[in-house]
């Protein structure tokens, strides 16, 4: 999703940019350009496809047509020693939506279930820069958990194990849990990151669970949780998390970078759905 941007607004020609795809008609309705529509109910509508209709270029391409609301300017991305590796930071910053709508991390015990994705090892990295006094990773790829625990000495891992309570007390307790999983057959694991919460802690849905929650009223209330949604990111996370890259807190160098030619798209999606973790593939000319 990086590009070099036309002459719109905040940046110039030559600037890079990232993409974020959201797309903001106001009144809830919204679409992801190049991707859904989604509507403020997260299904789409009339005014959704006629969005789609005008901003229907992806990004699979050398050039496409986007929104200056969807563009946000990286300063000083032109002398990044590695741009390729610049295509994770959608992850990044999806990662860190979610970790800021339960406030700031820093000091404070985080799990992020589906770590072993490119969304979760995304969350483990942006946890990690902005001063979480631990990170569990959870999932249940040992070799990409394996991978997780070297990054630095306050992540600690959990291979789940499809039993609530275990896998409850090998997450918690922490503070705060972030849900990155994808589609999965229950809704067992999300509860257990739930279930794993400190008084007063908080529980962010991101990922793709198509499972209804069982939340239970007493217990939510009693310990005072707090259950968030977050959706993409906007500019002001993308600014965040760029800083972070460019500072050095946040080093890509842990990502494990594939790349694909815009040749053969088919190919770089294949490629794309055997890659996980912190490894992830970029579309380059």
């Amino acid at each position: 999703m990086l590009a070099v941007a036309p002459d719109v607004f905040h940046v110039e020609p030559g600037d890079l940019v990232l993409d974020t795809a959201l797309l903001d008609a106001g009144g809830g309705d919204e679409v992801l350009v190049g991707w859904v529509g989604l509507g403020g109910s997260g299904a789409g509508s009339e005014r959704t496809d006629r969005m789609r209709a005008v901003w229907r270029d992806g990004v699979f391409a050398e050039k496409a047509l986007c929104a200056k609301e969807t563009l946000v300017k990286l300063p000083g991305a032109g002398t990044y020693p590695d741009p390729a590796r610049l295509a994770f930071l959608p992850w990044l910053c999806i990662a860190a939506s979610g970790l800021h709508a339960a406030g700031p991390v820093a000091g404070r015990d985080v799990a992020v279930v589906g770590a072993t994705g490119q969304l979760g090892g995304a969350a483990v990295l942006t946890a990690l820069a902005e001063g979480a006094a631990t990170v569990t990773a959870v999932g249940r790829n040992e070799e990409a958990l394996g991978r997780l625990a070297k990054l630095d000495p306050r992540v600690r891992t959990h291979r789940l194990t499809g039993d609530r309570a275990t896998d409850a007390a090998g997450i918690g307790p922490v503070d705060v849990a972030l849900d990155t999983l994808g589609a999965t057959p229950s809704a067992d694991a999300t509860m257990a990151a739930y279930d794993s919460l400190r008084v007063r802690g908080t529980l962010v849905l991101v990922g793709g669970v198509r499972q209804d929650l069982p939340v239970p009223y007493g217990d939510l209330m009693h310990r005072r949780l707090t259950l968030r949604g977050s959706w993409m990111s906007d500019q002001n996370t993308v600014t965040t998390v760029w800083n972070l890259v460019r500072s050095g807190m946040l080093d890509l160098a842990a990502v494990e970078l594939l790349t694909a030619g815009l040749a053969d798209p088919a190919a770089a999606l294949d490629l794309a759905e055997r890659t996980t973790g912190l490894g992830f593939v970029a579309l380059v000319p």
